[in-house]
C-alpha cells in the first residue's frame, strides 16, 4: 500500500447513489508530507466528505485507532503510523474552486524557512467552514515549491509574525522548538479599560474542551484540577487610551487562546475578540472607531534557526487599524 493511502473494504453505494462513497473501515498510512500533523487536522485533510462533529464524535469514542491504540484529537502522527478509521459514509467532494493565488509580506525567507506578516481576518488553513486560507493561497502561488507546511498556528482574526518550513528538517526542527518553549513569543494587544499597572504576571491554569462541532473552548481552572494545564502570562503597559490600554503581553507557556483567556478572566478582555470578550462593547467600539476586527497581533517570534543555530528574532510592524486608534 503507497503511503498516504486509503485501504478498504467495499460496500455497494448507499441510498444516495454516486453522491456518496461507499463506507468501508480505512487503514490510512502516514506518509512524509503528513508528520507532525495533529490527528484531527490529519483526517479532516483526507476525509473531506465527513462533518467535523462526526469527525470529533469517532475521536473521543475511541473508534479512530493510531497502530492499534486509542489516540486524541491533538495527538501528532508519525511517518508510518497505522490509523484505522471506523466505517463513515463521504458525500462526494463538490468542484470546489482553488484557493486564489496570494502572497503576504515577507519578513524572512531562505531556503529553509519562510515567515511572512499575516493579516487579520486571513485563517492560516482551510477547513471548518474555511475554504481556504494561508497556506492554501500560498501553495497556489507558488506551484513550483516542493514543500511547503505551517509551522505553527494563528488565529483567524490575530494578526503577525507567522512561520512555515520549505524542508520537512526544518518543519521537524522549528516544531520542537515550539514544544519545548524554546521560542520567545510577544504580543501586542488591545483591552477594555485601564489595566492595573501592578498586574505584570498572570499564573492561572487552563481548561480545554472540545464542544459537539469540535470548537474549542477554554477557562480558568484551579491549579489542582486535573485537567488543567498551568500557563504563565507577563504584561506590560504600551499605551493607554480613554477607555483602553495597549498591551505587550509576553508568553512563557503555550496553551490555546492562552491570552485572550487570561487577559478577559483579569476583567480587561481583548477589544473585538468574538469568544471571550463583551459583545455589545466590541460593536460600539467598532461603531466609534471605524474598526472591527479582533485586537491581537503576534509582534515578535524569537528561535534558533533550523540550519545555521543561529537565534533570529523577526517583528511584524503594528497594523494600521492599530496605529489609527483615537485616544
Amino acid at each position: 500500500m503507497e503511503p498516504g493511502s486509503i485501504a478498504g473494504n467495499k460496500q455497494p453505494p448507499g441510498p444516495h447513489g454516486s453522491d456518496a462513497a461507499p463506507a468501508a473501515v480505512r487503514l490510512l498510512t502516514v506518509d512524509e508530507e503528513s508528520a507532525g500533523q495533529r490527528l484531527d487536522n490529519y483526517l479532516m485533510r483526507l476525509l473531506k466528505g465527513v462533518p467535523k462533529t462526526h469527525l470529533y464524535r469517532v475521536i473521543r469514542s475511541g473508534e479512530v485507532r493510531v497502530n492499534k491504540g486509542r489516540a486524541g484529537a491533538d495527538t501528532r502522527v508519525a511517518v508510518g503510523d497505522q490509523i484505522r478509521v471506523p466505517p463513515m459514509r463521504l458525500t462526494a467532494p463538490s468542484a470546489a474552486p482553488p484557493a486564489p493565488a496570494r502572497e503576504f509580506p515577507v519578513l524572512l525567507e531562505d531556503e529553509h524557512l519562510l515567515a511572512i506578516a499575516k493579516p487579520s481576518g486571513v485563517a492560516v488553513h482551510g477547513g471548518s467552514g474555511v475554504s481556504h486560507g494561508v497556506i492554501e493561497q500560498l501553495r497556489q502561488s507558488r506551484p513550483q515549491a516542493r514543500f511547503l507546511e505551517l509551522v505553527h498556528r494563528l488565529d483567524k482574526e490575530t494578526s503577525g509574525v507567522l512561520l512555515l518550513a520549505k524542508k520537512r528538517s526544518a518543519l521537524t526542527a522549528l516544531q520542537d522548538q515550539f514544544r519545548q518553549r524554546d521560542t520567545g513569543k510577544i504580543y501586542a494587544a488591545l483591552v477594555f479599560g485601564s489595566w492595573p499597572e501592578k498586574l505584570k504576571v498572570i499564573d492561572q491554569a487552563l481548561h480545554k474542551t472540545l464542544d459537539a462541532a469540535g470548537e474549542r473552548h477554554v477557562r480558568v481552572v484551579s491549579p489542582a484540577h486535573e485537567d488543567g494545564r498551568r500557563a504563565i502570562t507577563l504584561v506590560q503597559v504600551a499605551q493607554r487610551f480613554a477607555d483602553a490600554t495597549l498591551l505587550r503581553v509576553t508568553l512563557k507557556t503555550g496553551r490555546t487562546h492562552q491570552i485572550r483567556v487570561h487577559l478577559a478572566h483579569a476583567g480587561h478582555p481583548i477589544v473585538g475578540d468574538p469568544k471571550y470578550g463583551d459583545f455589545a462593547r466590541n460593536k460600539a467600539f467598532a461603531r466609534e472607531q471605524g474598526v472591527a476586527r479582533m485586537f491581537l497581533h503576534a509582534a515578535e517570534l524569537a528561535f534558533d534557526h533550523p540550519a545555521s543555530g543561529e537565534r533570529v528574532t523577526l517583528r511584524a510592524p503594528l497594523p494600521a487599524d492599530f496605529a489609527t486608534l483615537r485616544a
